[in-house]
C-alpha cells in the first residue's frame, strides 16, 4: 500500500462542559424512586469521565428534558454540522490547504437522520469543489474515525497526488434520555461528549505526524446484538448486552495476525479508541503493551487515550482523532512503529499500521 499521511487533527469541543457529579445529580432528581438507584449511580462513576462538553446545556429539552424525537434529531445534526464545518475550516488553516483543493472528503456522522448528510453540508459551508468525490458514512458510531482515515488513506492509494478531507462529528449527548433507566443507560448518560474532529491526508507529508502503511477492517462474526443504536420514539437509544464486554477480547487475534503480516512486533506507539475503561485495557492487553506494574502513567502507550476518556468522555467516531492530536504534543521518536485502533457497534474494528514521521 503506498503511504498516505495524516495531518495533525483539529478538534472542536462545544461550550457546555458538564462533570460527572452534575450528570448524577440530574439521574437522581429525574429518578427519585427508581429500584436501585444507587447501583446504577456506581456503574455511572465506573466510566472515570470527569467531564465532557455538550453542545447545549444539561437542563436543555433535546438532553435531560422531554423533547420528541424529531426535535432531538434535528439539533443533533444541526450541532454536529456546525462543529464539523468549524474543525474542518481549523485543520484547513492549520496546513494552509485551500478548500477548493480538496479532491475528496471523507465523512462519518451517526447521530442523527438528516440527508442531505454532512458530506454535502460540508461542500456547500466550506466551499469545496461541486465535483468533489464524497465518501459519507452514517452508521458506524465509534469506529467512524477510524474508518474514515482508512478510507482517506485508501483514496491516496488509488490517487497519491489527491488531498483527503476527513471530518467526523458527533452529538452523542443526543442518548440522554430519562426514560431510559437500565444500569447500562446509566453508564451511556457519564460516557459520551460532544465533539467533531478534522484532519488532511495525502500522499507526502505537510508536517510531522503519522504515515499510515496498512489498514484493516474487521466484522466480528454474529455480533449484531453485543452494541447496538436505533431510533425510538423518545429519540436515538443505545444498548448493549452482557457480553460486550469480551467484544475486544474476542477481536484481538484476529488483529495480531494483522501485525504479524505488517511485521509489526514492537508496538512503539498506540492511538486507541478510548471508548471505556476496559476497551483501552483490553486493547493494550491484546498488543501486549503498558504490562509492567511499575508504568508510570507518563509512560504507557496508552496514556493519551486514557487522557481524552477522562477529560471529555468517549466521542464517538472523533476520539481517535483526539487521541492522535494528544499524540502531536507528545510525540513518539521519528521512524516509531504503531498502531492505531476504532472498535464499533456491531462488533466492528478498523486499524492502521503506522510510522510516525517527525
Amino acid at each position: 500500500m503506498r503511504p498516505a499521511y495524516v495531518s495533525c487533527p483539529n478538534i472542536a469541543l462545544p461550550p457546555h462542559e458538564i462533570t460527572t457529579d452534575e450528570i448524577c445529580s440530574d439521574i437522581e432528581r429525574a429518578n427519585p424512586g427508581l429500584p436501585k438507584l444507587k447501583v446504577g449511580l456506581r456503574f455511572a462513576r465506573r466510566t472515570q469521565v470527569e467531564t465532557r462538553r455538550f453542545t447545549r446545556p444539561l437542563a436543555h429539552p433535546s438532553v435531560s428534558g422531554d423533547a420528541p424525537a424529531a426535535e432531538r434529531s434535528r439539533v443533533s445534526f444541526a450541532d454536529a454540522a456546525a462543529l464539523g464545518v468549524d474543525a474542518a475550516r481549523q485543520a484547513l488553516a492549520r496546513t494552509g490547504v485551500d478548500a477548493r483543493s480538496v479532491d475528496c472528503v471523507v465523512t462519518s456522522h451517526t447521530t442523527s437522520w438528516t440527508t442531505p448528510g454532512l458530506d454535502v453540508h460540508l461542500v456547500e459551508e466550506l466551499g469545496l469543489r461541486p465535483d468533489v468525490r464524497r465518501v459519507p458514512m452514517s452508521t458506524l458510531g465509534c469506529v467512524g474515525g477510524a474508518q474514515a482515515l482508512a478510507k482517506a488513506a485508501e483514496h491516496i492509494a488509488a490517487h497519491p497526488e489527491a488531498t483527503v478531507l476527513v471530518v467526523v462529528a458527533e452529538k452523542l449527548s443526543s442518548v440522554y434520555n430519562h426514560r431510559e433507566t437500565t444500569h447500562e443507560s446509566m453508564i451511556y448518560k457519564t460516557l459520551f461528549g460532544d465533539s467533531a474532529g478534522a484532519c488532511v491526508v495525502t500522499g507526502t507529508p505537510l508536517g510531522p505526524g503519522l504515515r499510515v502503511d496498512s489498514t484493516w477492517e474487521y466484522v466480528l462474526p454474529r455480533t449484531r446484538h453485543r452494541y447496538f443504536g436505533r431510533l425510538e420514539s423518545g429519540g436515538m437509544h443505545f444498548g448493549s448486552d452482557r457480553s460486550a464486554t469480551e467484544s475486544v477480547n474476542d477481536t484481538m487475534p484476529a488483529l495480531r495476525e494483522h501485525l504479524v503480516q505488517q511485521r509489526l512486533h514492537d508496538v512503539e506507539f498506540a492511538i486507541v479508541h478510548p471508548g471505556g475503561p476496559r476497551i483501552i485495557e483490553d486493547v493494550a492487553l491484546g498488543l501486549g503493551i503498558d504490562r509492567a506494574t511499575d508504568l508510570d502513567d507518563k509512560e504507557r502507550l496508552t496514556r493519551h487515550s486514557w487522557a481524552t476518556l477522562r477529560q471529555v468522555g468517549n466521542l464517538g467516531g472523533v476520539s481517535v482523532l483526539n487521541v492522535l492530536a494528544r499524540t502531536h504534543e507528545d510525540p513518539p521518536a521519528d521512524g516509531a512503529r504503531g498502531v492505531l485502533v476504532g472498535i464499533g457497534p456491531g462488533v466492528t474494528v478498523t486499524a492502521a499500521t503506522a510510522t510516525w514521521a517527525g
